[in-house]
């Protein structure tokens, strides 16, 4: 294996948030790979929140800045996913 692949084959992580509120639309507020992806996944599941698993969203998601909106293309994916925490919450709380 030639060291470019073992780049490409490091863990990634994106974190986003979405506050209706404050933005149009999901933001992203951490990205990271290698050690910083795994100490973002580690914090998030320290703090009760969800992680989801999609490389290929994530390899998406990574290439944007971080405090930057995901695009338009992304919506119905993030949407999904977000609907898909909401409901968790509700029967977490319930």
């Amino acid at each position: 294996m030639n060291p470019g692949n073992r780049k490409d084959q490091r863990r990634k992580a994106a974190a986003i948030r979405y506050d209706a509120e404050q933005h149009a639309a999901p933001r992203i507020v951490a990205k990271g790979a290698g050690l910083l992806a795994e100490r973002i996944i580690e914090v998030a599941r320290a703090n009760g929140v969800y992680v989801h698993e999609d490389p290929d969203l994530v390899a998406v998601l990574s290439r944007l800045d971080v405090d930057t909106e995901i695009p338009e293309a992304l919506y119905r994916a993030v949407a999904e996913i977000l609907a898909f925490v909401y409901r968790l919450n509700q029967r977490m709380a319930g």
